[in-house]
């Protein structure tokens, strides 16, 4: 099954792909995911939710917060203007360490952010629990993405789950008329398509090399990728060296992506359903993707409110407004993903949405592995080691790329 391409789709990747283009992957500074200490103690709003402040600013994902400017068609920001008396202004950001910087300004009042930047705002001081009792469609939330370690920190929610994705195998259909079922080709030093593969530009896909390891070296003991002791990361980093002359391009443009897999300039690549869709088109049959045996590295992005938001009231209509059944559809739909309301599967506009991003599949995402923060205190819960916090990874992944 594929999603119809729609223009709109095209529009909103193609500033996706040069926000990307522009800011480049990895790193990131302030706070860095360095060693982890208490999270902060500031308790979540008691409520109850009045009416709101008349203002929210909001920093999103493109695609996240749409007011109709990219696409009049696409508004769920101005219903929710009318409803509420909230005036929304949006700011978008490309990555997750941009998303971070800007957080860290204070200038806004929510954020949309995924597994590798949740983990450093709550650390950093800059988001505040969230009360999850208040925000109704809360209910609604696949119960598989409430109290994770990227949302949520011991026992304590930090923000709503909005949407989710695995970080897929692609593939050439010419090359390989038969899908893989492994990694293999993207990390064999005599792979098939050497010199044909296009890995992720960012440090975070260490955590790549670490789910390929978690199955064929089982001896080093990885349970999390995100969870890696100085044994560990050394052999993640060296299977990413090993990986580099196999490399035509590493990718942060998900249509040049697309169409370097479409022209078979690239037979393998890891990324998005999304970018699969928008290289086939309305019709086309050239790429496709599967999840490998070993798993997938993916994310689960979280709605979070600053720490010392005036405009707490509005904040908390906001989170309840996206992740409601009807919006989170749009949402979902729009950007590419699968939506994290239950409810809102019955309601996409394309009848296959759920089926394609895998939405109601519980196996599906029992190996997929969501990013998150690095941090030195393990998240797998070891406590007789320290693992590699966030901070090295980027600086590492920057010393491989410039080699």
């Amino acid at each position: 099954m594929r999603l119809k391409t729609t223009a709109r789709t095209v529009a909103l990747v193609g500033a996706v792909a040069l926000g990307l283009a522009a800011c480049g992957g990895g790193g990131g500074s302030a706070p860095s995911g360095g060693a982890a200490p208490a999270p902060p103690s500031a308790a979540a709003f008691a409520g109850p939710v009045g009416a709101g402040e008349g203002q929210l600013s909001v920093l999103a994902w493109p695609g996240y917060a749409e007011d109709g400017s990219t696409d009049p068609a696409v508004d769920w920001v101005t219903p929710f203007e009318q409803q509420t008396g909230c005036q929304v202004t949006v700011k978008t950001f490309a990555t997750s360490a941009e998303a971070v910087q800007l957080f860290s300004t204070g200038e806004y009042d929510v954020v949309s952010a995924s597994g590798d930047a949740s983990l450093r705002l709550v650390y950093g001081d800059r988001v505040q629990p969230v009360n999850t009792s208040l925000v109704p469609n809360y209910a609604d939330i696949f119960p598989e993405l409430k109290d994770k370690p990227w949302n949520s920190v011991a026992g304590t929610n930090y923000g709503i789950p909005h949407g989710r994705g695995a970080n897929l195998l692609l593939y050439n259909t010419a090359a390989f008329p038969t899908a893989p079922t492994s990694w293999k080709d993207m990390w064999d030093p005599a792979s098939p398509a050497k010199g044909k593969i296009s890995p992720y530009d960012d440090g975070i896909y260490i955590a790549d090399a670490a789910v390929y390891l978690m199955t064929t070296r089982p001896e080093l003991g990885i349970k999390n990728p995100y969870a890696l002791d100085r044994t560990q990361f050394d052999a993640a980093v060296e299977l990413v060296r090993q990986q580099k002359p196999l490399v035509a391009e590493y990718w942060a443009d998900v249509v040049k992506q697309g169409q370097g897999l479409a022209s078979g300039a690239v037979t393998q690549s890891q990324g998005w359903q999304l970018t699969a869709n928008l290289a086939n088109g309305e019709s086309g049959t050239s790429v496709a993707t599967t999840k490998p045996a070993e798993g997938a590295t993916g994310w689960s992005d979280t709605w979070m409110i600053k720490k010392d938001t005036p405009n707490v009231n509005c904040a908390y209509l906001w989170l309840n407004h996206v992740v409601s059944p009807q919006v989170n559809a749009q949402i979902a739909e729009y950007f590419g993903e699968a939506p994290a309301n239950q409810k809102s599967c019955a309601l996409t506009t394309n009848k296959e949405h759920c089926a394609v991003f895998h939405a109601e599949e519980t196996d599906f995402w029992s190996n997929v592995y969501y990013w998150t923060t690095p941090v030195e205190n393990c998240v797998d819960g070891r406590t007789d080691v320290k693992c590699v916090p966030y901070d090295e990874w980027a600086r590492t992944w920057s010393e491989l790329r410039s080699t």
